[in-house]
């Protein structure tokens, strides 16, 4: 699917975020590879192997039934791949860097980040070699997260930090969508009928934040809600039923059906 996207170009992109589960899966990382010009950054489990220094390899051949075959093994000098929660846990304090990911309502939201240049282990033989992205919460018991990126090794580790925090905006709105908007109540048993759902929650989710970005903070209004303005200089904008319409659930008309207002005219 990721490769039919980009070789279709109906939906351009330079960068790709996923979890664990992609993370997880050699195909989908091939698949990733395979896209010229993307620049991944894909959550991986604790327990992933690698090497920081790529192992030699040599083969072992071996006849069986009058058929010489090959197989490639580690060179017995070398060290056992580690996991990447090992690896994350001895870097030294120097090898961290604490970075500001957004801006919370407490205050900016701070991280502790590394970077690694390693080959994973994949059946106990050298893979791929790819940025390993370490991300921790700063105190005495952090807590851990891991990626793998394709970026070339002169990425900067500013890109790393950003891409880190592009998913927590996907995983707001799904979350947002299946607890407001009932994504996930459906009972569909055809692929239009489930598309049609998504993409009837995924629009009603855009509205609602268009809504709020447009009306901004709470009032002392009748409605509670902020009072707005088509544009710079315009009236304010009025329900149809008025300002003392009716109220359902507690909820004032402006809320109840945002579609349907109309500017009043200047006095």
């Amino acid at each position: 699917m990721l490769q039919a996207i980009r070789s279709k170009g109906r939906l351009p992109f330079k960068y790709l975020v996923a979890d664990c589960l992609y993370g997880n899966s050699p195909d989908f990382l091939d698949a990733v590879d395979s896209c010229i010009g993307v620049t991944s950054l894909v959550s991986i489990p604790a327990d992933t192997r690698c090497w920081l220094q790529r192992p030699l390899t040599t083969e072992k051949t071996s006849t069986y039934r009058g058929e010489v075959r090959a197989k490639r093994l580690v060179a017995a000098e070398t060290q056992a791949p580690v996991t990447v929660e090992t690896l994350a846990q001895s870097l030294a304090s120097s090898c961290w860097y604490r970075r500001t990911v957004s801006e919370g309502t407490k205050g900016p939201i701070e991280y502790a980040f590394a970077r690694k240049r390693v080959t994973l282990s994949k059946a106990g033989l050298p893979d791929r070699t790819a940025w390993l992205v370490l991300k921790r919460t700063l105190g005495a018991e952090p807590t851990y997260w891991y990626y793998l990126s394709n970026a070339p090794e002169s990425t900067p580790l500013r890109l790393f930090v950003w891409l880190s925090g592009v998913r927590w905006a996907i995983e707001q709105g799904f979350e947002e969508t299946k607890t407001e908007l009932g994504m996930a109540h459906y009972e569909g048993r055809t692929y239009p009928g489930w598309y049609h759902h998504m993409l009837t929650c995924m629009l009603a989710h855009f509205f609602l934040w268009h809504l709020k970005m447009r009306l901004g903070k709470k009032s002392p209004s009748a409605d509670g809600v902020a009072t707005a303005h088509l544009v710079s200089g315009d009236p304010p904008l009025t329900h149809l039923h008025g300002a003392r319409g009716p109220r359902v659930c507690g909820v004032g008309p402006a809320v109840q059906s945002p579609g349907i207002y109309v500017a009043q005219k200047a006095s």
